[in-house]
């Protein structure tokens, strides 16, 4: 896999929001209560919470799905308003629940979602062959599993090569095989310099995917960090070592200065070790410790 495109930091943001508020109507009860974040070119951006967080909202509002909001969007530096039917050229939208015509095949699919853009397309079995539906491209789409239709799905947002991707809940009802190939893909997508807002619950998937992520509940963002950064202040600075002596023996030592500790160089010489490992803080621990809430 390539190394991430970077994009200098003088590049203004691709996606900038300010104090962005939304209540769907009929309600008076904001759902989206005055965030604020910016997601630079080439970024891969994480939006995690639980479910009813805001995070669909949030994306909906991005991609121009619900137009009555309060506060300030740019993207690709024109305000969200100021955008007409050409902004579809340059965002790709994978939902999280699929919506295609079943009485077509998938390749015909295909071709009528990319009959709505104004720029050329990427070859419709190429993508397909990507996901493994290569096989299945002429079966009728009412014929797939629930599977099938995600990957179809995903496809469908890559096929006119927008410089904006995304993704709601992406790996959500796949197999791990198949999981493995769309993160796979995402990660490409990043390295080629796209920009992505992902948003999921999966704090596995916002590990591996995400250069920064923001954590929102009930409408409000907790914190925005890289997923690195976030584990490193909320880690425990130790390494615990499993080894076997008649029955296996856990003992845990400081990080700092480990190798001048000579009981564990001497377990490391001596002992047969089972396990090492850091005690790293997992993203579900910390979110859990910053917002007092589980992600369910």
């Amino acid at each position: 896999m390539s190394g991430t495109l970077k994009v200098p930091d003088i590049f203004p943001p691709m996606i900038q929001v300010q104090q962005l508020q939304y209540a769907y109507p009929g309600r008076e009860e904001l759902t989206v209560k005055g965030i604020d974040f910016q997601i630079r070119p080439g970024e891969s951006f994480g939006f995690l919470g639980p479910s009813g967080a805001g995070k669909s909202t949030t994306q909906k509002i991005l991609i121009k799905l619900l137009p009555s909001f309060r506060g300030t969007v740019q993207v690709m530096d024109r305000p969200l308003q100021e955008w007409d039917k050409s902004f579809y050229n340059h965002i790709g939208v994978g939902f999280e629940l699929p919506n295609h015509f079943g009485k077509l095949s998938a390749l015909e699919n295909l071709k009528f979602f990319g009959s709505f853009y104004n720029r050329p397309l990427l070859d419709a079995m190429e993508l397909l062959e990507k996901v493994g539906l290569k096989n299945d491209a002429h079966k009728l789409v009412r014929d797939y599993s629930k599977g099938m239709k995600m990957r179809l799905n995903f496809v469908r947002a890559l096929q006119h090569d927008p410089e904006i991707l995304f993704f709601d809940e992406p790996t959500s009802g796949l197999d791990p095989t198949n999981a493995r190939t769309i993160k796979d893909i995402i990660l490409d997508q990043k390295a080629r310099g796209k920009t992505l807002f992902i948003t999921t619950h999966n704090m596995h998937d916002a590990e591996e995917l995400c250069d920064r992520v923001a954590f929102i509940v009930d409408g409000q963002i907790r914190l925005i960090d890289s997923p690195k950064a976030l584990k490193l202040k909320h880690g425990q600075r130790q390494v615990k070592i499993e080894y076997l002596n008649g029955e296996t023996v856990k003992k845990t030592f400081p990080l700092d200065e480990l190798g001048k500790n000579d009981e564990f160089l001497r377990i490391l010489r001596e002992e047969q070790i089972e396990t090492i490992h850091s005690e790293e803080a997992s993203l579900e621990d910390i979110f859990i410790e910053v917002t007092g809430q589980r992600l369910t």
